[in-house]
C-alpha cells in the first residue's frame, strides 16, 4: 500500500526522477495538475520544460 502514497510537491521546489542518474542535477518543479507535472532544468531557460507523471518524481534531498 505504501506504493500508492504520493509526495506533496510544491512549485519552485526541486525534484528528482525515480532512478535518475546521480550526475544529473535536480529538476525545478513548475506545477502539477491531474497527475502530470511540468519540470525544468535551470540551464534550460524559462520557456523550456518537460511533462512527466507525478509518480515519477520524488523530492530532491
Amino acid at each position: 500500500m505504501a506504493n500508492n502514497v504520493l509526495e506533496l510537491l510544491y512549485p519552485g521546489s526541486f525534484v528528482k526522477l525515480r532512478n535518475q542518474p546521480p550526475d544529473l542535477p535536480p529538476f525545478q518543479l513548475i506545477q502539477c495538475r491531474g497527475g502530470r507535472c511540468w519540470v525544468r532544468q535551470q540551464a534550460w531557460g524559462q520557456q523550456v520544460h518537460w511533462e512527466v507523471s507525478h509518480r515519477q518524481l520524488t523530492t530532491a534531498a
